[in-house]
């Protein structure tokens, strides 16, 4: 007869069909550890799948994606402005010393008795050619400040490009691309800190709304509608002729108006998502209404809500630029895309100005548009991937 055989034991956990450790094979370690350490095609992050396709699809619209990479290194590059363009040295090396004079303020009496203890003035020939002397001096790729005062000019200011001033001089022999630089960054810190916390606190009062409804909901309408109605330009005047205008104090006002902008559309998100049945049955476990708002129904208004933040970037940087160029903006003599264009319609005379401020602030909210529609293309459901 012939022997009966029982039904085949099932591998172990970790083991082959033969019983063998599946890791215990090389070819198969080094499949493993390639399919880990690359995956398919994106980094070690653990991401999730709707996170992939989002990715997928921000990187197939070329135009935003290559937008993005564009507009971030120019913002990098601007980051470090005092590295770039500076009428300080990057770095001195003084009588066996070394000194960091972006970094540090030095007095010029730190160079030699036969000088003063005020600040040291770099630009000063006769300071130069003590450090000369007995050192050497590294300067930036830009050698002015924002408000450096070009001396020796070919011409009456504003002057015309040169190979010393790359984009000319303004009317007050300022060097316009030190003046581009720092007035980039300013424009987009501004922007930034604007968009973010006008965010926060719109999406904050808009879940309160849409969440508890009724008179919650009903009072909060009504102060909008009455707040959102306020002359905004008007109290700016008034406001800037009792004090003086500084980037925080901007900051505050137009942040009092532009919260607004996010609360109607994370309001109806609420409005419809805690109606959801998994809301109801968190609700019926006892979770509490803070949890409810944050990890069941925000993450689902926040599909809708990140595709507004470029555009909302590129329209804060374009509120501060009017409000400069009107001169209600930052301190006369801050570096400003809209006092760039000011002085482009100030000095008719001198086209290099009116043309540069319309390049680089045209092709600033050009890059926050294209990274928007990428965005809200990545955003979108109805998109996929290719």
């Amino acid at each position: 007869m012939r022997e009966r055989k029982g039904p085949a034991a099932k591998p172990r956990e970790g083991e082959g069909s033969d019983g063998t450790d599946p890791s215990s094979d090389p070819s198969c370690k080094g499949r493993g550890a390639r399919r880990n350490r690359s995956g398919d095609g994106y980094p070690p992050v653990k991401l999730s799948p709707i996170t992939r396709r989002r990715l997928e699809i921000f990187r197939a619209n070329r135009r935003g994606y290559r937008s993005f990479w564009v507009f971030s290194a120019l913002f990098l590059f601007c980051l470090f402005a005092e590295f770039v363009a500076n009428d300080r040295p990057l770095l001195i090396r003084f009588d066996g010393d070394w000194y960091f004079p972006t970094l540090v303020d030095y007095s010029e009496d730190t160079f030699g008795p036969d000088f003063l203890p005020t600040e040291a003035d770099f630009t000063d020939p006769d300071l130069a050619k003590a450090i000369d002397a007995k050192g050497w001096m590294i300067w930036p790729l830009i050698p002015y400040n924002s408000n450096t005062i070009v001396k020796d000019l070919p011409s009456p200011a504003p002057s015309p490009p040169t190979w010393q001033n790359w984009l000319g001089t303004d009317d007050q022999a300022r060097d316009v691309t030190a003046r581009v630089i720092y007035g980039f960054r300013i424009s987009v810190l501004f922007g930034f800190s604007l968009t973010i916390v006008s965010s926060v606190i719109g999406i904050a009062s808009g879940a309160l709304q849409g969440f508890y409804g009724g008179l919650t909901d009903l009072l909060f309408q009504r102060f909008i509608e009455i707040w959102s109605g306020m002359p905004q330009l008007y109290m700016l005047i008034i406001m800037g002729s009792i004090i003086r205008p500084t980037f925080f104090i901007l900051l505050l006002f137009l942040l009092a108006f532009t919260w607004m902008s996010l609360t109607g559309l994370v309001r109806a998100e609420f409005l419809r998502g805690r109606n959801f049945d998994f809301v109801r049955a968190a609700r019926a476990l006892g979770v509490s209404d803070v949890t409810l708002m944050w990890r069941h129904i925000l993450p689902n208004a926040m599909v809708a809500t990140l595709t507004f933040l470029p555009f909302m970037l590129s329209g804060s940087v374009t509120v501060l630029s009017s409000l400069d160029f009107l001169g209600f903006g930052l301190p006369p003599g801050s570096p400003s895309l809209g006092e760039l264009v000011a002085q482009g319609k100030n000095n008719l005379q001198a086209p290099w100005l009116g043309m540069t401020a319309f390049v680089v602030l045209g092709g600033v909210l050009t890059l926050l548009i294209f990274v928007g529609e990428a965005v809200r293309d990545a955003f979108d459901p109805r998109r996929l991937p290719g």
